[in-house]
């Protein structure tokens, strides 16, 4: 083996800064332990028990620890540790964004961060180059490093939050459990944050790009995180030639904008249905409705997501032939909220007579343990297609009958669970709030239902406020009624 003395100078060099680059980067990369404890969706007075998980994250400018959100979602209690330190660390979230999977937390003890260089954040890296991503994967206590390639760039769903779709990197390094929040490093920076694999995919992992870590930071620079803001724009490729040659369209140029939804009155003022979408903030947008982005072709939502929440964004149209020039404003979408999973809050309920009612969500579908074909079709319009409707039936946060808590007085209600609840007392349901001013009404002494189904129950009033005292006392609920549905 030759010796280190007859190595060039500048390929010495070139591995003495390659060790110090990886030795700064382990220094700050960080193992977090989230004791966390989740809400049940079928009874939701209830929690589940309090369970560790463990994931990673990397120290970032400004003393905080940068992870996944998925990473301490429901957390009672979080704890961090330097690298090759035993010494636990309590932290706090300061910021989550459920949206991009992402949260920075702060430590209690500054102390925490001394001697750990703050890893600063890159620039989109190119497919084909190679990458190194660091974290506490399961399977061992210290720290783990894999090699990988970037072989994809493109827009994916986020499944942190099902309903969100976003630029992502994907990579053939390994990432497993443990690995989440950790960093993806080239040359010293951050490329990316490992956050999700595919069941479906062989050596394949997941990380958050730049541009989203990016958005997120500058986001939380004002004290609040909006989120990223939605076009309101349904865009559908143009491929057909004598569509093209009608509409008097370039060859190869524009994608139709088929449905426009969820927009405030100035953005319908600008744009229309069947308006075709020629360029975004310089980028030409093709008849697939992709543009050329870094080398890579991704969906044109990225131009969108890049903007903050109330920004407003340069866009070609053409309408009729006619080629205008637009701002588009752009706003973070809260409306849609049930159809992805919710973080938070626990939900909201409603106890009337041992009858609980609680908001339609895909948490609560996915408590229920039912396979999507045996979900009623009206269940899952209501859920996932409503935000494609005008806004304000977007708007509309269907109520569900959730569990039956039995009393002898109850025992005929047979109303079955996920039935949606349209009328109380002859007032129309539309959210916990609609739920909760009808039931202090009822009708000539009886509260009377009505369901989706046109299938109508009642209840005695003054019986159904009897047994709600009874039950919650056998059944060990704190309140009949919880209606705090704030979102992180």
């Amino acid at each position: 083996m030759k010796s280190l003395k007859f190595i060039p100078v500048y390929l010495l060099a070139f591995f003495l800064a390659s060790i110090i680059q990886a030795n700064e980067a382990e220094r700050s990369v960080i193992k977090i332990v989230n004791f966390s404890q989740t809400p049940d969706w079928i009874e939701p007075w209830k929690f589940s028990q309090v369970k560790p998980s463990a994931g990673s994250g990397f120290v970032v400018a400004g003393n905080r620890i940068m992870t996944n959100a998925h990473v301490v979602s429901w957390s009672r209690q979080i704890l961090v540790f330097r690298y090759q330190d035993p010494k636990p660390y309590r932290a706090e979230i300061e910021y989550i964004g459920h949206d991009c999977d992402l949260a920075v937390l702060k430590v209690e003890d500054p102390n925490f961060f001394v001697g750990i260089p703050a890893l600063e954040i890159g620039t989109l890296p190119k497919v084909r180059s190679a990458v190194t991503t660091y974290g506490y994967p399961a399977g061992g206590q210290q720290i783990s490093y894999t090699q990988g390639v970037i072989s994809r760039i493109e827009v994916q769903d986020y499944s942190h939050i099902r309903n969100r779709s976003l630029l992502t990197v994907q990579t053939d390094a390994a990432l497993n459990p443990g690995n989440s929040g950790g960093p993806a490093i080239q040359k010293g920076q951050v490329v990316g944050v490992s956050f999700q694999g595919d069941p479906n995919l062989e050596n394949a992992g997941f990380f958050i790009p730049p541009e989203i870590i990016q958005h997120f930071l500058l986001d939380i620079k004002d004290g609040e995180y909006h989120g990223f803001p939605d076009s309101g724009l349904f865009i559908v490729s143009l491929h057909n030639s004598a569509f093209r040659d009608y509409l008097k369209l370039p060859n190869g140029l524009g994608a139709r904008i088929d449905r426009i939804f969820n927009l405030n009155t100035e953005s319908c003022d600008l744009v229309q249905e069947n308006d075709v979408l020629l360029e975004i903030k310089g980028y030409p947008v093709g008849s697939d409705g992709l543009i050329l982005y870094k080398d890579n072709r991704v969906q044109s939502s990225v131009i969108f997501d890049a903007a903050q929440h109330g920004e407003h964004v340069p866009m070609k149209i053409s309408r009729a032939g006619e080629v205008m020039d637009i701002e588009l404003p752009v706003y973070v979408n809260r409306e849609d909220r049930i159809s992805g999973n919710q973080y938070g809050n626990p939900p909201p309920y409603i106890i009337i007579g041992g009858i609980v009612f609680t908001e339609l969500s895909s948490n609560y579908l996915k408590r229920t343990g039912r396979d999507i074909q045996s979900i009623p079709p009206d269940i899952l319009y209501k859920l996932f297609y409503r935000d494609f409707q005008e806004a304000e039936r977007a708007k509309i946060k269907p109520i569900i009958l959730s569990s039956k808590l039995n009393h002898p007085e109850n025992i005929d209600f047979k109303i079955r669970p996920l039935s949606i609840l349209t009328e109380l007392n002859g007032k129309s349901i539309h959210s916990m709030a609609d739920l909760q001013a009808a039931a202090e009404s009822p009708v000539d002494g009886y509260h009377r239902f009505t369901f989706s189904e046109q299938i109508i129950e009642a209840l005695d009033a003054d019986i159904a406020d009897m047994i709600n005292d009874e039950i919650m006392e056998e059944y060990n609920i704190p309140t009949a009624s919880r209606l705090n549905t704030k979102q992180d």
